[in-house]
Protein backbone atom coordinates (compact mmCIF):
# COMPACT_ATOMS: atom_id res chain seq x y z
CA UNK A 1 0.00 0.00 0.00
CA UNK A 2 1.30 3.38 -1.03
CA UNK A 3 2.09 6.15 1.89
CA UNK A 4 2.04 8.65 -0.70
CA UNK A 5 0.43 11.96 -0.04
CA UNK A 6 -2.20 13.41 -2.47
CA UNK A 7 -1.46 15.64 -4.84
CA UNK A 8 -3.80 17.18 -7.41
CA UNK A 9 -2.26 17.67 -10.56
CA UNK A 10 -3.63 19.73 -13.78
CA UNK A 11 -3.18 17.42 -16.07
CA UNK A 12 -2.39 20.35 -18.77
CA UNK A 13 -1.05 23.29 -16.59
CA UNK A 14 -0.52 25.83 -19.14
CA UNK A 15 1.09 29.20 -19.41
CA UNK A 16 -0.83 33.08 -19.22
CA UNK A 17 -3.27 33.20 -22.43
CA UNK A 18 -1.48 35.61 -24.60
CA UNK A 19 -4.31 35.79 -27.27
CA UNK A 20 -5.10 38.96 -28.56
CA UNK A 21 -8.68 39.69 -28.45
CA UNK A 22 -11.54 41.97 -29.80
CA UNK A 23 -14.36 43.32 -27.90
CA UNK A 24 -17.42 42.33 -29.88
CA UNK A 25 -20.06 43.66 -27.53
CA UNK A 26 -20.20 44.49 -23.75
CA UNK A 27 -24.18 43.67 -24.24
CA UNK A 28 -25.97 40.54 -22.31
CA UNK A 29 -23.39 39.88 -19.72
CA UNK A 30 -23.89 41.18 -15.52
CA UNK A 31 -22.73 40.52 -12.81
CA UNK A 32 -25.03 39.47 -9.70
CA UNK A 33 -24.02 38.24 -5.84
CA UNK A 34 -25.28 34.25 -4.68
CA UNK A 35 -24.38 33.30 -1.50
CA UNK A 36 -21.61 36.39 -0.91
CA UNK A 37 -20.20 35.52 -3.96
CA UNK A 38 -19.99 38.22 -7.37
CA UNK A 39 -21.54 35.39 -10.08
CA UNK A 40 -21.46 36.46 -13.98
CA UNK A 41 -24.88 36.45 -15.38
CA UNK A 42 -25.01 35.53 -19.39
CA UNK A 43 -27.91 35.77 -21.38
CA UNK A 44 -28.12 33.32 -23.74
CA UNK A 45 -27.94 35.62 -26.46
CA UNK A 46 -24.06 36.35 -25.48
CA UNK A 47 -23.59 32.92 -26.45
CA UNK A 48 -25.63 32.88 -30.04
CA UNK A 49 -23.28 36.09 -30.99
CA UNK A 50 -20.10 34.63 -29.99
CA UNK A 51 -20.49 31.32 -31.91
CA UNK A 52 -21.78 33.38 -35.00
CA UNK A 53 -19.05 35.76 -34.99
CA UNK A 54 -16.38 33.48 -34.15
CA UNK A 55 -17.17 31.14 -37.00
CA UNK A 56 -17.73 34.03 -39.52
CA UNK A 57 -14.16 35.89 -38.25
CA UNK A 58 -12.58 31.97 -39.03
CA UNK A 59 -14.38 30.80 -42.31
CA UNK A 60 -12.97 34.00 -43.90
CA UNK A 61 -9.90 35.16 -41.89
CA UNK A 62 -6.82 33.05 -40.29
CA UNK A 63 -4.42 33.99 -37.86
CA UNK A 64 -1.69 36.16 -38.05
CA UNK A 65 1.28 33.45 -37.16
CA UNK A 66 -0.30 31.17 -39.56
CA UNK A 67 -0.39 33.88 -42.43
CA UNK A 68 3.52 34.84 -41.68
CA UNK A 69 4.77 31.46 -41.52
CA UNK A 70 2.84 31.17 -45.09
CA UNK A 71 4.91 34.67 -46.22
CA UNK A 72 8.23 33.55 -44.97
CA UNK A 73 8.55 30.14 -47.78
CA UNK A 74 8.32 33.28 -50.42
CA UNK A 75 11.57 34.69 -48.90
CA UNK A 76 13.40 30.70 -47.93
CA UNK A 77 16.32 30.10 -50.69
CA UNK A 78 15.68 26.60 -49.48
CA UNK A 79 11.95 26.58 -50.61
CA UNK A 80 11.15 25.10 -53.95
CA UNK A 81 9.41 26.75 -57.03
CA UNK A 82 6.53 24.66 -55.84
CA UNK A 83 6.34 25.45 -52.06
CA UNK A 84 6.73 29.45 -53.31
CA UNK A 85 4.09 29.18 -55.87
CA UNK A 86 1.52 27.81 -53.37
CA UNK A 87 2.56 29.97 -50.50
CA UNK A 88 1.72 32.90 -53.09
CA UNK A 89 -1.59 31.37 -53.99
CA UNK A 90 -2.70 30.86 -50.38
CA UNK A 91 -2.09 34.21 -49.70
CA UNK A 92 -3.61 35.89 -52.62
CA UNK A 93 -7.06 33.47 -51.89
CA UNK A 94 -6.59 34.74 -47.91
CA UNK A 95 -6.61 38.52 -49.37
CA UNK A 96 -9.74 37.70 -51.44
CA UNK A 97 -11.29 35.63 -48.47
CA UNK A 98 -10.35 38.32 -46.03
CA UNK A 99 -13.19 40.71 -48.06
CA UNK A 100 -16.35 37.88 -46.23
CA UNK A 101 -17.49 37.22 -49.47
CA UNK A 102 -16.07 33.93 -50.23
CA UNK A 103 -14.67 31.67 -47.98
CA UNK A 104 -10.96 30.69 -47.14
CA UNK A 105 -11.72 27.16 -48.24
CA UNK A 106 -14.58 25.46 -50.37
CA UNK A 107 -14.42 22.98 -47.37
CA UNK A 108 -16.20 25.27 -44.79
CA UNK A 109 -15.93 22.40 -42.26
CA UNK A 110 -17.83 20.89 -39.16
CA UNK A 111 -18.33 23.65 -36.25
CA UNK A 112 -16.57 21.98 -33.16
CA UNK A 113 -16.87 23.92 -30.24
CA UNK A 114 -14.94 23.48 -26.36
CA UNK A 115 -16.34 25.90 -24.03
CA UNK A 116 -14.95 25.99 -20.18
CA UNK A 117 -17.17 27.40 -17.92
CA UNK A 118 -16.21 29.11 -14.63
CA UNK A 119 -18.06 27.92 -11.43
CA UNK A 120 -19.71 31.49 -11.21
CA UNK A 121 -20.88 31.69 -14.46
CA UNK A 122 -24.71 31.33 -14.68
CA UNK A 123 -26.70 31.11 -17.86
CA UNK A 124 -29.41 29.12 -17.11
CA UNK A 125 -29.15 26.49 -18.62
CA UNK A 126 -29.70 25.59 -22.44
CA UNK A 127 -25.79 26.81 -23.48
CA UNK A 128 -25.30 23.99 -26.73
CA UNK A 129 -28.55 25.28 -28.00
CA UNK A 130 -27.35 29.05 -27.64
CA UNK A 131 -24.58 28.17 -29.47
CA UNK A 132 -25.79 25.89 -31.77
CA UNK A 133 -27.91 28.78 -33.26
CA UNK A 134 -24.81 30.77 -33.57
CA UNK A 135 -23.80 28.14 -35.81
CA UNK A 136 -26.56 27.98 -37.92
CA UNK A 137 -26.83 32.12 -38.10
CA UNK A 138 -23.58 32.00 -39.80
CA UNK A 139 -23.75 29.20 -42.07
CA UNK A 140 -26.55 30.06 -43.20
CA UNK A 141 -26.08 33.49 -43.65
CA UNK A 142 -22.86 33.81 -44.97
CA UNK A 143 -21.84 31.91 -48.45
CA UNK A 144 -20.83 28.50 -46.82
CA UNK A 145 -21.25 24.90 -47.84
CA UNK A 146 -23.60 23.03 -45.88
CA UNK A 147 -21.46 19.87 -45.23
CA UNK A 148 -23.49 17.73 -42.81
CA UNK A 149 -25.34 14.68 -43.24
CA UNK A 150 -27.77 13.27 -41.26
CA UNK A 151 -28.62 9.39 -41.31
CA UNK A 152 -32.24 8.04 -42.26
CA UNK A 153 -31.36 5.32 -41.50
CA UNK A 154 -28.10 3.04 -41.56
CA UNK A 155 -28.01 3.50 -45.35
CA UNK A 156 -29.89 6.43 -46.67
CA UNK A 157 -28.49 10.30 -46.02
CA UNK A 158 -29.81 13.31 -45.94
CA UNK A 159 -28.04 17.27 -46.16
CA UNK A 160 -28.68 18.89 -42.84
CA UNK A 161 -28.78 21.91 -45.11
CA UNK A 162 -27.72 23.91 -42.13
CA UNK A 163 -24.47 22.43 -41.11
CA UNK A 164 -25.53 21.35 -37.83
CA UNK A 165 -25.08 19.26 -36.11
CA UNK A 166 -22.09 21.13 -34.36
CA UNK A 167 -20.09 19.17 -32.30
CA UNK A 168 -19.89 20.71 -28.99
CA UNK A 169 -18.17 20.09 -25.63
CA UNK A 170 -18.76 22.00 -22.61
CA UNK A 171 -16.51 21.43 -19.22
CA UNK A 172 -17.25 23.08 -15.69
CA UNK A 173 -13.90 24.50 -14.50
CA UNK A 174 -12.93 27.13 -11.38
CA UNK A 175 -13.52 31.17 -12.81
CA UNK A 176 -15.56 33.34 -13.27
CA UNK A 177 -14.80 33.55 -17.18
CA UNK A 178 -16.88 31.28 -19.94
CA UNK A 179 -13.81 30.36 -22.69
CA UNK A 180 -14.38 28.71 -25.97
CA UNK A 181 -12.06 27.52 -28.56
CA UNK A 182 -14.20 26.98 -32.16
CA UNK A 183 -12.91 24.83 -34.85
CA UNK A 184 -14.30 24.78 -38.09
CA UNK A 185 -12.83 21.30 -39.51
CA UNK A 186 -12.92 20.51 -42.95
CA UNK A 187 -12.91 17.00 -43.99
CA UNK A 188 -9.87 16.46 -45.71
CA UNK A 189 -7.73 17.52 -42.57
CA UNK A 190 -9.93 15.31 -40.04
CA UNK A 191 -9.51 12.56 -41.87
CA UNK A 192 -5.77 12.52 -41.24
CA UNK A 193 -6.20 12.00 -37.35
CA UNK A 194 -5.38 8.33 -36.64
CA UNK A 195 -4.62 6.25 -33.49
CA UNK A 196 -2.02 3.73 -32.96
CA UNK A 197 -2.01 1.24 -30.11
CA UNK A 198 1.76 0.84 -29.11
CA UNK A 199 3.77 -0.57 -25.99
CA UNK A 200 6.28 0.84 -23.67
CA UNK A 201 8.96 -0.80 -26.06
CA UNK A 202 8.20 2.20 -28.93
CA UNK A 203 9.74 4.83 -26.32
CA UNK A 204 12.84 4.60 -26.46
CA UNK A 205 15.44 7.14 -28.55
CA UNK A 206 16.70 4.79 -30.82
CA UNK A 207 12.84 4.40 -32.25
CA UNK A 208 10.63 6.72 -31.30
CA UNK A 209 12.13 9.82 -33.83
CA UNK A 210 12.00 6.79 -37.20
CA UNK A 211 8.12 5.49 -35.87
CA UNK A 212 6.85 9.21 -35.73
CA UNK A 213 8.98 10.00 -39.56
CA UNK A 214 7.23 6.78 -41.22
CA UNK A 215 3.60 7.94 -40.18
CA UNK A 216 3.83 11.38 -41.08
CA UNK A 217 5.40 10.32 -44.74
CA UNK A 218 1.99 8.40 -45.06
CA UNK A 219 0.12 11.80 -44.19
CA UNK A 220 0.82 12.53 -47.98
CA UNK A 221 -0.38 15.73 -49.55
CA UNK A 222 -4.43 15.18 -49.63
CA UNK A 223 -5.06 17.54 -47.01
CA UNK A 224 -3.53 20.57 -48.16
CA UNK A 225 0.22 20.88 -46.93
CA UNK A 226 2.02 22.76 -44.83
CA UNK A 227 0.48 21.20 -42.28
CA UNK A 228 0.78 22.27 -38.73
CA UNK A 229 1.29 18.62 -37.90
CA UNK A 230 0.58 16.97 -34.10
CA UNK A 231 1.49 14.04 -32.37
CA UNK A 232 0.65 13.05 -28.46
CA UNK A 233 2.90 9.77 -26.62
CA UNK A 234 0.81 8.26 -23.97
CA UNK A 235 -2.62 9.11 -22.65
CA UNK A 236 -5.11 7.64 -20.65
CA UNK A 237 -7.22 5.94 -22.58
CA UNK A 238 -7.52 5.77 -26.71
CA UNK A 239 -10.08 9.20 -26.76
CA UNK A 240 -7.63 11.20 -24.25
CA UNK A 241 -5.33 10.99 -27.25
CA UNK A 242 -7.08 11.48 -29.78
CA UNK A 243 -8.61 14.62 -27.98
CA UNK A 244 -5.00 16.43 -27.16
CA UNK A 245 -3.92 15.56 -31.03
CA UNK A 246 -6.97 18.00 -32.09
CA UNK A 247 -6.48 20.76 -29.95
CA UNK A 248 -2.48 20.46 -30.27
CA UNK A 249 -2.69 20.89 -33.61
CA UNK A 250 -4.68 24.36 -33.18
CA UNK A 251 -2.11 25.58 -30.80
CA UNK A 252 -4.21 25.35 -27.86
CA UNK A 253 -1.73 23.61 -25.75
CA UNK A 254 1.52 25.92 -26.91
CA UNK A 255 1.74 26.87 -23.22
CA UNK A 256 2.26 23.78 -21.78
CA UNK A 257 5.43 23.32 -19.44
CA UNK A 258 8.35 21.59 -21.26
CA UNK A 259 9.00 18.98 -18.68
CA UNK A 260 7.36 15.74 -16.97
CA UNK A 261 6.46 15.50 -13.27
CA UNK A 262 6.19 12.47 -11.13
CA UNK A 263 2.25 13.48 -10.77
CA UNK A 264 1.56 13.10 -14.35
CA UNK A 265 1.27 17.09 -16.19
CA UNK A 266 1.57 16.73 -20.02
CA UNK A 267 4.52 18.24 -21.86
CA UNK A 268 6.01 19.83 -24.73
CA UNK A 269 8.98 17.72 -26.41
CA UNK A 270 10.68 20.71 -27.81
CA UNK A 271 13.81 19.32 -28.97
CA UNK A 272 11.43 16.02 -30.57
CA UNK A 273 9.42 19.16 -32.48
CA UNK A 274 12.36 20.48 -33.81
CA UNK A 275 13.88 17.36 -34.56
CA UNK A 276 10.50 15.78 -36.22
CA UNK A 277 10.59 19.08 -38.68
CA UNK A 278 13.74 19.01 -40.26
CA UNK A 279 12.65 15.28 -40.79
CA UNK A 280 9.39 16.88 -42.94
CA UNK A 281 11.22 19.42 -44.32
CA UNK A 282 13.70 16.22 -45.94
CA UNK A 283 10.89 14.05 -47.03
CA UNK A 284 10.45 16.25 -50.15
CA UNK A 285 6.85 16.09 -50.35
CA UNK A 286 6.86 20.02 -49.91
CA UNK A 287 3.67 22.24 -50.33
CA UNK A 288 1.70 19.31 -51.79
CA UNK A 289 3.81 19.44 -55.27
CA UNK A 290 7.75 18.92 -53.91
CA UNK A 291 9.94 20.14 -51.45
CA UNK A 292 10.78 21.24 -48.33
CA UNK A 293 7.48 22.65 -46.82
CA UNK A 294 5.39 19.63 -45.91
CA UNK A 295 5.00 21.33 -42.17
CA UNK A 296 5.15 24.74 -41.06
CA UNK A 297 5.85 23.12 -37.43
CA UNK A 298 5.28 20.14 -35.13
CA UNK A 299 4.00 19.51 -31.57
CA UNK A 300 4.37 16.40 -29.77
CA UNK A 301 3.02 16.24 -26.89
CA UNK A 302 3.56 13.43 -23.68
CA UNK A 303 1.29 12.42 -21.75
CA UNK A 304 0.99 9.58 -18.84
CA UNK A 305 -0.28 5.90 -19.46
CA UNK A 306 -1.96 2.73 -18.22
CA UNK A 307 1.35 0.66 -17.77
CA UNK A 308 -0.15 -1.89 -20.35
CA UNK A 309 -0.73 0.76 -22.64
CA UNK A 310 0.83 2.94 -25.28
CA UNK A 311 -1.23 4.98 -27.59
CA UNK A 312 0.48 7.05 -30.13
CA UNK A 313 -1.99 9.94 -31.68
CA UNK A 314 -0.94 11.96 -34.94
CA UNK A 315 -3.36 14.82 -36.46
CA UNK A 316 -2.97 17.71 -38.36
CA UNK A 317 -4.76 21.46 -38.97
CA UNK A 318 -4.35 22.55 -42.70
CA UNK A 319 -3.92 25.04 -44.91
CA UNK A 320 -6.99 26.15 -43.75
CA UNK A 321 -5.80 26.48 -40.39
CA UNK A 322 -9.48 27.74 -39.35
CA UNK A 323 -8.86 28.16 -35.36
CA UNK A 324 -10.24 30.54 -33.30
CA UNK A 325 -10.67 31.39 -29.70
CA UNK A 326 -13.11 33.43 -27.73
CA UNK A 327 -14.48 34.22 -24.20
CA UNK A 328 -17.21 35.85 -22.41
CA UNK A 329 -16.37 37.75 -18.72
CA UNK A 330 -17.33 41.13 -16.66
CA UNK A 331 -16.52 43.17 -19.58
CA UNK A 332 -18.33 42.18 -22.22
CA UNK A 333 -17.70 38.87 -25.05
CA UNK A 334 -14.62 39.11 -26.74
CA UNK A 335 -13.42 36.87 -30.35
CA UNK A 336 -9.62 36.54 -31.22
CA UNK A 337 -8.70 39.34 -33.61
CA UNK A 338 -7.58 36.98 -37.23
CA UNK A 339 -5.74 38.85 -39.97
CA UNK A 340 -7.92 40.83 -41.70
CA UNK A 341 -5.50 42.59 -44.04
CA UNK A 342 -3.16 39.08 -45.30
CA UNK A 343 -2.58 41.20 -48.64
CA UNK A 344 0.30 42.94 -46.48
CA UNK A 345 1.97 39.70 -46.15
CA UNK A 346 2.43 39.41 -50.16
CA UNK A 347 5.56 41.36 -51.51
CA UNK A 348 5.75 44.06 -53.61
CA UNK A 349 7.32 42.67 -56.85
CA UNK A 350 4.96 39.03 -56.47
CA UNK A 351 1.66 41.91 -56.45
CA UNK A 352 1.02 41.65 -60.16
CA UNK A 353 3.44 38.71 -60.60
CA UNK A 354 1.53 36.24 -63.24
CA UNK A 355 0.95 32.49 -62.45
CA UNK A 356 4.38 31.68 -64.08
CA UNK A 357 5.32 28.74 -66.76
CA UNK A 358 2.76 25.99 -66.93
CA UNK A 359 1.97 23.31 -69.44
CA UNK A 360 -1.44 24.60 -71.28
CA UNK A 361 -3.97 21.88 -71.89
CA UNK A 362 -7.04 21.79 -73.80
CA UNK A 363 -9.36 19.90 -72.22
CA UNK A 364 -12.12 19.55 -75.29
CA UNK A 365 -9.75 17.38 -77.33
CA UNK A 366 -10.50 13.82 -76.86
CA UNK A 367 -9.18 11.99 -74.11
CA UNK A 368 -6.70 10.00 -75.42
CA UNK A 369 -4.54 13.13 -76.98
CA UNK A 370 -5.51 14.53 -73.24
CA UNK A 371 -3.77 11.43 -71.56
CA UNK A 372 -0.83 11.56 -74.24
CA UNK A 373 0.18 15.09 -73.35
CA UNK A 374 0.28 14.39 -69.43
CA UNK A 375 2.68 11.29 -70.23
CA UNK A 376 5.44 14.04 -71.71
CA UNK A 377 5.91 15.38 -68.16
CA UNK A 378 6.50 14.58 -64.68
CA UNK A 379 4.43 14.44 -61.58
CA UNK A 380 4.11 18.02 -59.64
CA UNK A 381 4.20 19.58 -63.26
CA UNK A 382 2.34 22.74 -63.19
CA UNK A 383 -0.72 22.59 -65.54
CA UNK A 384 -2.79 25.55 -67.19
CA UNK A 385 -6.44 24.10 -68.11
CA UNK A 386 -9.18 25.30 -69.82
CA UNK A 387 -12.01 23.46 -71.28
CA UNK A 388 -14.84 21.34 -69.72
CA UNK A 389 -14.20 19.94 -66.24
CA UNK A 390 -16.87 17.67 -64.13
CA UNK A 391 -17.21 18.78 -60.62
CA UNK A 392 -18.08 15.96 -58.21
CA UNK A 393 -17.61 15.02 -54.61
CA UNK A 394 -18.34 12.04 -52.81
CA UNK A 395 -22.04 11.09 -53.73
CA UNK A 396 -21.14 11.52 -57.13
CA UNK A 397 -18.58 9.06 -56.95
CA UNK A 398 -20.92 6.75 -55.24
CA UNK A 399 -23.26 6.85 -57.83
CA UNK A 400 -20.68 6.11 -60.78
CA UNK A 401 -19.46 3.24 -58.31
CA UNK A 402 -23.19 1.96 -58.06
CA UNK A 403 -23.72 2.02 -61.78
CA UNK A 404 -20.35 -0.31 -62.52
CA UNK A 405 -21.32 -2.71 -59.57
CA UNK A 406 -24.89 -2.89 -61.30
CA UNK A 407 -23.29 -3.61 -64.97
CA UNK A 408 -24.03 -0.52 -66.35
CA UNK A 409 -22.24 1.91 -68.82
CA UNK A 410 -20.96 5.10 -67.23
CA UNK A 411 -22.27 8.30 -68.59
CA UNK A 412 -20.05 9.48 -72.20
CA UNK A 413 -19.37 12.68 -70.05
CA UNK A 414 -17.41 11.15 -67.47
CA UNK A 415 -15.73 9.61 -70.24
CA UNK A 416 -14.99 12.39 -72.49
CA UNK A 417 -14.05 14.71 -69.36
CA UNK A 418 -11.78 15.08 -66.38
CA UNK A 419 -13.36 14.91 -62.58
CA UNK A 420 -12.28 17.77 -60.04
CA UNK A 421 -12.53 16.52 -56.74
CA UNK A 422 -13.66 19.72 -54.86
Amino acid sequence: MSNKPFVYQDPFPLKKDDTEYYLLSSDYVSVAEFAGQEVLKVDPQALTLLAQHAFHDASFMLRPAHQQQVADILNDPEASENDKYVALQFLRNSDIAAKGILPTCQDTGTAIIMGKKGQRVWTGGGDEAALAQGVYNTYIQDNLRYSQNAPLDMYKEVNTGTNLPAQIDLYATDGDEYKFLCIAKGGGSANKTYLYQETKALITPAKLKNYLVEKMRTLGTAACPPYHIAFVIGGTSAEATLKTVKLASTKYYDGLPTEGNEHGQAFRDIQLEQELLLEAQNLGLGAQFGGKYFAHDIRVIRLPRHGASCPVGMGVSCSADRNIKAKINRDGIWIEKLESNPGKYIPEHLRQAGEGEAVKVNLNQPMSEILALLSQYPVSTRLSLSGTIIVARDIAHAKLKELIDSGEALPQYVKDHPIYYA
